[in-house]
């Protein structure tokens, strides 16, 4: 090998460790800012959560639930008009019971980069706590697409499948945080 082929080989090594890192720093701030209490500092509103969000995805981004259980639950939104409607409807509209807390774990992570594209795989689990006592956890699988834009990764695409969804016992968290401080500043 050359001098200058070895530096390409390792700039190309170098780009696609950068580009993993990306994508799962964007993944994980997606969920991040998809959490409740969410735990961002300075969220003033949900629809301030929502232009976080949407700040992540491109314009012609797709966000749809497939599978047996997901098809009819979630279904398909083409376009960042149509993933925002999607988030309105689920923060905008007041729930009975209310949503106190999910919170999304993230694992089984598998991220393929080719060039400016790229797919990963999670598995990921989240508990829900409610108003009324009932809470449940849920495991979806997600297999989602990247594109990096103007030098910035964006997702393109969010594709969710239930794993499985159960009950879990009435009232079974001891405690949990009303709103999140942790990224509030240092006083």
């Amino acid at each position: 090998m050359t001098d200058e082929s070895t530096i390409a080989t390792l700039i190309k090594r170098i780009e696609v460790l950068e580009a993993e890192a990306g994508i799962r720093r964007l993944q994980a701030r997606y969920m991040f800012l998809c959490d409740t209490p969410c735990p961002e500092f300075g969220v003033r509103d949900d629809a301030h959560r929502i232009d976080l969000i949407m700040e992540l995805y491109s314009e012609d981004a797709v966000w749809e639930g497939v599978g047996e259980y997901y098809d009819d639950q979630f279904g398909r939104a083409e376009g960042a008009d149509a993933i925002r409607r999607h988030f309105e409807g689920f923060w905008g509209e007041r729930q009975d019971p209310a949503l106190l807390l999910n919170a999304h774990y993230l694992t089984s992570e598998q991220i393929h980069v080719d060039g400016d594209e790229a797919t990963g795989q999670w598995i990921h689990m989240q508990p829900w706590l409610f108003s009324d006592g009932t809470s449940l956890l849920r495991s979806s699988r997600l297999n989602n697409a990247f594109r990096k834009i103007d030098g910035v990764w964006k997702i393109t695409r969010t594709r969710t499948e239930n794993v499985f969804i159960t009950p879990l016992p009435k009232d079974c968290a001891e405690s949990y945080p009303s709103t999140s401080v942790l990224m509030r500043p240092w006083r």
